[in-house]
């Protein structure tokens, strides 16, 4: 049985858990492309990257998760 891909263009599909359960869904080899792409996205964007140290969140534009 072949499995069916079909594109959706629903909001619910972007959300965070959505994302999870799609990034789950690759095989190994897949994560790593495509953590290596993210990769070189940014280093292309900001080379200078790689030299900060302590980076902090600013409040309102990015969502740090800890662990307690």
């Amino acid at each position: 049985m072949t499995e069916t891909r079909t594109v959706s263009h629903d909001w619910q599909e972007e959300s965070g858990e959505a994302k999870a359960r799609w990034f789950q869904s690759l095989s190994l080899k897949e994560r790593m492309d495509t953590f290596c792409w993210f990769t070189d996205m940014v280093l292309s964007t900001n080379p200078g990257i790689v030299e900060k140290k302590d980076a902090e969140s600013i409040a309102g534009r990015v969502l740090a998760l800890t662990k307690t």
